[in-house]
């Protein structure tokens, strides 16, 4: 059995010692090319015999008997007599070669290429560079133009290709420049059809400093492209060609620009191997703006506009398998509970609706979990307001289906998605800090150990802002500082808006009105083109606000700035129907505006239940006290009464209004009396 195969050339067999062994005439040699073609698979003796012959002679089956029993001697010398072959098989209507996977060349170089994208680049130029070493010639040199080998032949051939430009790929990417430039010069001028052989020998070139040679490949390409194809160069050579000329950064990020080279030469090849119009360049996309949205501001911004792109083009292919992966994919982190793009996330809900409806019920559980998963995140905010009224409980039961789903699956990153969306579903009422701890918690343990980084990150903070809540500002430091860790060695930048504001919140508790005020100024900067309108818009001056209501300091200059109305004076956001009335109610004695307060009072709808529900309902309770509106009392009570242990906003982790219970008790006390 100690035999090996080879085709990457003309077909060999070698024994023990690597001796060639006797396969005497052309025709056994046909007979082993036949069944190496197979790859391991019975062919039919008929079969045999119609690709050997055009003609076959009458003792065709005969012939075909021979020969196998001329290759059994010669491969498997120390066989007894009348023993069964172990290697070259007699098996229903015909023979199979069965050889181990490593005992053909053509099998070997198969599984070099195929590992090549999971090796680091100096693992790589050594893997391919043996691989290719293997070649002695064309596959099947010598029956290269049998019909039964052709398909073969040009799919080896392909596969050489491929790999003398990955292999390419690597010199450039470990500083090997010149060496690549010098083994693709031969292959362009072979391969003058391959634009990947031109993008890489102007690109190595230019890394070893022969910008000139570089261009006047590029411009040899074009000619030769249009001479002998008639066409122009695609865009990827297009666009390299500009960057040589401008010395784009990219293209030689110098010492210390590994990423960068590797960038520059993976996203070339994708643009080369994969088609323009391919369906999977949608699921690039929407993979590309899961990673996209945590660089940053401008990157979140972009990456939800290209991502709705991508779901719009899948949706509108009408292949429900396509836009379940390209919705499921983007499976970024949400810890704010105000949408940034809410009709944007509308219409993401009724594709991801519509989706679940069209995909088959008896499978792609995952896929599903995703699409539910994703209902429940961008339904954020869809609770009723009020105790008891009616509302969507759609999201809800999305969230605790695609739990269920992952949970049975046991599939870790599908869970921590699936928990995202409960998190978001849990503002119900007031007071729900532990069970949103909890949920924190799991996704730090659950993300820790699979390496989630990103949910893990959202674990951190979902329990920063539950520590908060319930006054363990020693617990929210350290979650503030693991969040900041892992932010810092993972290149996430808008972890730090989050944690910054938490830390203008402990400044504003243990520091004087001044200190809070400029911190919360220095954290205010930071939701400038950060790319969250949801969390940037309103939230400084409510900030300020509750600051000054906190401090009972509501004479202070600052707040009459707070109730400006001019036209570019301050923007309240969302918040605008509830500041208003505190603001009124706490503009001095003047008693038109205690009672305007009071009428906006007597009938203000209920805050969106969020991570400001409390604290917005301890503003509204502060007014309704100063102004004597106890309609607007008993509602506060009504709705502060399940969170008493809570401190009022501090589930944010932004901002507070201190303790539920002091805002309780005052109104308990009010109401009391006549």
């Amino acid at each position: 059995m100690d035999v090996d195969f080879g085709v990457l050339g003309p077909v060999i067999a070698w024994g023990p010692t690597g001796e060639p062994l006797p396969l005497k005439g052309p025709r056994h040699r046909a007979v082993l090319a036949r069944l190496l073609v197979a790859r391991r698979r019975v062919v039919p003796v008929a079969r045999l015999v119609r690709d050997l012959w055009p003609e076959p002679p009458a003792d065709a089956v005969g012939a075909i008997r021979t020969f196998v029993a001329g290759l059994r001697r010669a491969i498997e010398p120390d066989r007894p007599p009348r023993a069964p072959s172990r290697l070259l098989v007699t098996e229903g209507p015909g023979y199979a070669l069965r050889p181990a996977p490593d005992r053909v060349d053509a099998w070997r170089f198969d599984d070099a290429v195929r590992s090549a994208p999971a090796l680091t680049p100096p693992r790589l130029v050594e893997r391919l560079a043996d691989a290719l070493d293997s070649w002695r010639g064309p596959a099947y040199a010598d029956f290269a133009d049998e019909p039964w080998a052709r398909a073969e032949c040009a799919r080896l051939a392909e596969l050489r290709l491929r790999a003398v430009e990955r292999l390419a790929e690597a010199r450039i990417a470990v500083g090997a420049a010149d060496e690549a430039a010098a083994d693709l010069d031969g292959y362009v001028a072979e391969h003058p059809w391959r634009e990947g052989g031109w993008h890489l020998l102007a690109l190595a070139l230019y890394r070893s400093g022969r910008q000139a040679d570089a261009l006047a490949v590029l411009r040899g390409a074009r000619r030769t492209l249009g001479e002998q194809l008639g066409i122009d160069p695609g865009p990827a050579l297009r666009r390299l060609e500009a960057d040589i000329l401008r010395q784009a950064d990219h293209l030689d990020p110098g010492p210390g620009g590994a990423a960068s080279q590797v960038w520059a030469l993976a996203t070339a090849a994708y643009e080369n191997a994969v088609p323009s119009h391919a369906r999977t360049r949608l699921e690039s996309t929407a993979a590309l703006m899961r990673d996209l949205a945590v660089t940053g501001g401008g990157g979140l911004t972009a990456a939800r506009r290209h991502r709705a792109a991508a779901v719009a083009a899948a949706d509108r292919l009408g292949d429900p398998e396509l836009t379940a992966r390209v919705i499921g994919l983007y499976d970024v982190p949400a810890n704010w509970t105000r949408s940034d793009e809410p009709a944007e996330a509308r219409r993401l809900v009724d594709v991801a609706e519509r989706t679940l409806r069209l995909l088959p019920a008896e499978r792609h559980d995952a896929a599903r979990a995703r699409l539910l998963a994703t209902i429940a995140v961008e339904s954020r905010g869809a609770l009723p307001t009020e105790p008891g009224a009616g509302g969507d409980a759609r999201p809800l039961q999305a969230a605790r289906q695609a739990e269920r789903i992952a949970r049975r699956l046991n599939d870790a990153a599908l869970l921590a998605f699936a928990l995202n969306g409960v998190y978001m579903q849990t503002f119900a009422s007031a007071g729900l800090a532990p069970e949103r701890d909890a949920i924190g918690a799991e996704l730090v343990s659950l993300a820790t150990p699979t390496n989630l980084v990103t949910h893990q990150v959202l674990g951190h903070l979902v329990r920063l802002q539950s520590r908060c809540a319930v006054g363990d500002f020693a617990g929210a430091d350290r979650q503030a500082a693991a969040a900041d860790e892992l932010a810092g060695r993972h290149e996430l930048p808008l972890v730090s808006v989050f944690t910054t504001w938490y830390r203008a919140l402990r400044v504003s508790l243990t520091r004087p009105l001044g200190d809070a005020e400029a911190a919360y100024e220095e954290a205010a900067a930071l939701l400038e083109g950060a790319g969250m309108p949801g969390l940037e818009r309103g939230l400084p001056p409510l900030a300020r606000l509750c600051l000054y209501v906190r401090h009972d300091r509501a004479d202070l200059v600052g707040l009459i700035d707070l109730v400006d109305r001019r036209e570019g004076a301050t923007d309240w956001g969302p918040y605008e129907p509830w500041a208003r009335p505190v603001l009124l109610a706490y503009l001095g004695d003047r008693e038109e505006a205690r009672e305007e307060a009071r009428a906006a009072l007597r009938d203000i709808a209920s805050p969106p239940r969020d991570l400001l529900f409390e604290a917005l309902w301890c503003l509204l309770a502060r007014a309704a006290l100063r102004v004597g509106e106890r309609r607007t009392m008993r509602r506060a009570f009504t709705h502060l009464e399940p969170a008493a242990a809570e401190w009022g906003g501090a589930q944010s982790g932004l901002l507070t209004l201190g303790p539920v219970s002091t805002h309780l008790d005052a109104l308990a006390a009010a109401l009391k009396r006549p």
